[in-house]
């Protein structure tokens, strides 16, 4: 199975001077490549494949010197994610490759030739030994690093590696667990547990506003306004990683303590076109708290559920099946007319995600019919049968019935 380690990198002056070089000969080429591929389509209708762009280095090497101070195998990885991207985009699993700019992120990825040595990852080049703060051990066999240098000017380490290691089986022991996230609290379980929405820009937003405010009285061009771009960047960055923090803690707590996960397949896309919740929709993180919830299911042998966003969970009662006709988002707390049952509106809600999905498992049949998604361990995504011993599971029997 393949995961990633990401460290911190020091580089010294030399070994910036460098990486810089190496950034701009990658988004060059980029750049160049992507233009190239629009022109060939627009002249002839198809695109260029990867082996063309590859074959484009070497007279491109002899007419552009500098093109030399990068590794090879650098650009040539370059022409590999310029083919993946437009894969991606032609299957309608991103948007159309964009032209990358020399104030946003910067990355460059080593195929092979690199090692860790002690304390320093040695990179092959003229970079060397850079020095990687290395906060945990790092198991598999090493396959490839991608070093990326961030707008606030840290840089970092992606290796990737291959550890042998199988993503383990599902069992029928285990708990379920449905979660519903909001805004005023981010995550709502069917256990009755909330956990509040921490708001990160919230609590930077006077110093970022502040930071913003410097940036904008500066000459466009001039030293000082990079200097108040870079403490943008800074903030922007301390407010990126907080949330990354929390939704990491949150999703392996939840996976550590059940066997299956259902979540709600949601519209974040067209839910950000509210001008008035865009910011604070925005800010949650949804999409990366259930991608994350996802992979870290199938490293531990669980199973994730997402159902479709129509399934009137909060509508419905959860004791008696009854389906309010209407209900505002306003309304918190509401009473079943036909079985008087109390309700709290976002824990019945996440107890209705719950069931929803454990019929999904009970039933084995397509999303398509029932409205939902079944990821497994080992296969990443599963519409088809259920595990068969998961059917016989009688604590999942229970928390289907409510």
């Amino acid at each position: 199975m393949l995961k990633a380690y990401k460290f911190r990198l020091y580089p010294d002056n030399s070994q910036h001077i460098a990486l810089a070089r190496s950034f701009g000969c990658a988004r060059w080429f980029w750049n160049y490549a992507l233009t190239l591929c629009q022109q060939t389509y627009q002249d002839t209708g198809k695109s260029l494949s990867r082996a063309a762009i590859q074959g484009l280095l070497p007279g491109l090497k002899k007419e552009y010197e500098w093109l030399k101070d990068c590794y090879s195998q650098c650009l040539q990885f370059v022409a590999n994610n310029l083919s993946t991207a437009f894969k991606n985009f032609f299957d309608k699993r991103a948007k159309y490759p964009r032209f990358k700019s020399k104030k946003g992120r910067q990355t460059v990825t080593y195929p092979q030739h690199f090692h860790i040595e002690g304390d320093y990852l040695k990179l092959p080049g003229k970079v060397g030994k850079v020095y990687c703060r290395q906060h945990r051990p790092i198991e598999g066999e090493l396959r490839s690093v991608t070093v990326s240098m961030n707008p606030d000017g840290k840089y970092f380490a992606s290796i990737l590696v291959e550890d042998g290691i199988e993503p383990q089986q599902p069992n029928s022991l285990g708990l379920a667990i449905g979660i519903d996230l909001g805004l005023t609290h981010f995550a709502i379980t069917s256990e009755g547990e909330k956990y509040d929405n921490p708001r990160h820009i919230a609590q930077h937003a006077k110093n970022l506003k502040r930071k913003q405010q410097s940036l904008s009285r500066k000459q466009k061009g001039s030293k000082n306004r990079n200097k108040a771009r870079r403490k943008v960047a800074k903030v922007q960055g301390f407010i990126a990683r907080c949330r990354e923090d929390f939704l990491h803690k949150l999703s392996r707590k939840i996976v550590n303590e059940n066997q299956v996960i259902v979540v709600e397949n949601l519209n974040v896309k067209g839910m950000v076109k509210n001008p008035n919740l865009a910011k604070a929709i925005s800010d949650c993180g949804w999409g990366m708290f259930t991608t994350m919830l996802t992979y870290k299911a199938e490293w531990a042998g669980k199973i994730y559920v997402e159902i479709d966003r129509w399934f009137p969970s909060s509508k419905l009662c959860h004791v008696c099946d009854h389906q309010q006709v209407e209900m505002d988002l306003s309304v918190r707390n509401w009473t079943c007319p036909f079985c008087g049952t109390h309700h709290d509106r976002d824990i019945n809600a996440a107890i209705n995600i719950r069931n929803q999905g454990l019929r999904i498992l009970e039933l084995g049949t397509s999303s398509t019919a029932l409205g939902g998604d079944v990821r497994q361990p080992g296969k990443t995504s599963v519409v088809s049968d259920a595990v068969p011993h998961e059917l016989g599971s009688p604590r999942l029997c229970a928390a289907c019935r409510g």
